[in-house]
């Protein structure tokens, strides 16, 4: 078992540049076609102003979670808008960084933003808040829309969250397994993100009067999970006595299991599967994230183990229509980049992030700002005269601090909205429609579960 993450700031130690930066441009070889690089819908003004600098980071080529498909976005939406001569005239300048899944490696991205003249990062993914947070606390760099996946994204007055983050999502999938299961157990990683999983399941589960799930730790890089997966169906009791016949046909409420370890969850279904027929009867569940469309594929879609899976998502299915917009832009100028999934959590909140960041911009500008700085930036999203329209995917979005909603832990949480799917057929489908707002539950939750 791999040990625990640090909680607490490891020195920094000079390293290999870990950050690549991607300017983008209308070339002087397409100056012919200059017409076709107009303003981007809405701005209005394509005239060369100062170039924002922004950057984007993620863990790559590591043995835990791994997100290429976030900085790998940020580079084609920087290539989408700068083809039309940029937000208002400002070019998009965006450096990425790999962060590792290391703190120190973290801490780098963000010394890396600060000496680079970042205005803000945006749409970025770490589990090393206190390191990362840091460096832009200092220096005033906002941080928009990161994925949620440490604590002082929900926390320091510099991080403007688009989501709710693993409590939003863990709440929400509590929530959505109270409909159908008895006794449920949960398999998360043994780290010090992991330990805030099971409260946050139970606060749903206890939402539908729910019994709280077993705690079950696993390591976060492991290749085999087959004594957790064995553990797991001894706890919630598997056995077909379990169940019953609902008059739909459908299973009566009964043994579940859900796992969430990012990147390895396939391998904890991969041991499920081979331990499956031993308990058909158990249903499992996910959030998104740890669990996709890809995922289920590899697995054996129809026939595979997720079938029936109930999952929990920030946003609407992959193939609703209010991703299109993003789809476009993947298609027209990813190249055929592969890193870029845009049924991926990671990818969507990129997006969602970059549509935040040209919103302030457009602000900015209407209000005769010249140079976007990470001031300017910060003083719109405190005190902004506009709620951000994200097309739908999520609630219109505001920073102020009327807008925070009152969740323990996570103060600067404004957007407790989660979306219900399931698998069905092997694909991922909407289980209801809309949003479903888990704000009551956060806040009613007991941290001591």
């Amino acid at each position: 078992m791999t040990g625990r993450r640090r909680s607490s700031p490891r020195p920094i130690r000079r390293a290999t540049a870990v950050a690549t930066v991607s300017v983008v441009a209308c070339g002087a070889a397409v100056a012919s076609l200059l017409s076709a690089c107009g303003s981007l819908p809405g701005s209005g003004d394509s005239g060369e102003k100062e170039p924002v600098t922004v950057m984007t980071w993620a863990p790559q080529n590591t043995k835990a979670t791994n997100m290429p498909g976030m900085p790998a976005m940020a580079q084609a939406y920087a290539r989408w808008v700068n083809a039309r001569g940029g937000i208002r005239g400002h070019r998009l300048r965006v450096l990425t960084c790999n962060e590792r899944n290391d703190s120190v490696a973290a801490a780098q991205c963000a010394q890396r933003a600060v000496d680079e003249g970042a205005a803000a990062v945006v749409g970025s993914y770490s589990q090393f808040g206190r390191q990362f947070m840091s460096p832009l606390e200092v220096k005033g760099i906002p941080f928009i829309g990161g994925y949620g996946a440490s604590d002082e994204e929900f926390e320091s007055p510099l991080s403007y969250p688009v989501n709710g983050g693993q409590a939003s999502l863990l709440a929400g999938n509590g929530r959505q397994l109270a409909r159908d299961c008895k006794r449920v157990a949960l398999v998360r990683p043994d780290t010090i993100q992991g330990d805030q999983m099971p409260s946050l399941l139970n606060s749903g589960l206890q939402n539908g009067s729910r019994r709280p799930a077993k705690d079950i730790k696993a390591p976060e890089d492991g290749t085999d999970y087959s004594p957790q997966v064995t553990r797991a169906l001894d706890e919630v009791g598997a056995d077909p006595a379990a169940f019953g016949t609902s008059e739909a046909g459908g299973k009566a409420p009964g043994a579940c299991v859900t796992a969430s370890l990012g990147d390895h969850t396939d391998a904890f279904f991969d041991s499920f599967r081979r331990l499956q027929e031993e308990s058909p009867e158990v249903r499992v569940a996910s959030v998104l994230g740890s669990v996709g469309q890809s995922l289920v594929n590899r697995t054996g879609g129809i026939s595979g183990p997720l079938e029936g899976a109930d999952i929990t998502g920030w946003y609407p299915v992959a193939d609703d229509p209010r991703w299109k917009p993003m789809r476009r832009v993947v298609t027209d100028y990813a190249f055929d980049d592969n890193r870029i999934d845009p049924a991926d959590q990671g990818v969507q909140t990129t997006w969602i992030a970059y549509t935040v960041l040209r919103a302030l911009i457009e602000e900015l500008d209407d209000k005769g700002v010249q140079d976007i700085t990470a001031h300017e930036l910060q003083t719109t999203l405190d005190e902004g005269d506009r709620a951000i329209d994200t097309g739908g995917l999520t609630p219109k979005l505001r920073w102020r601090d009327e807008d925070m909603l009152a969740v323990q832990d996570f103060p600067r949480i404004v957007n407790g909205m989660v979306t219900y799917q399931v698998v069905r057929g092997g694909q991922l489908v909407a289980a209801q429609d809309g949003f479903v707002n888990v704000t009551k539950t956060l806040e009613r939750r007991k941290t001591d579960s």
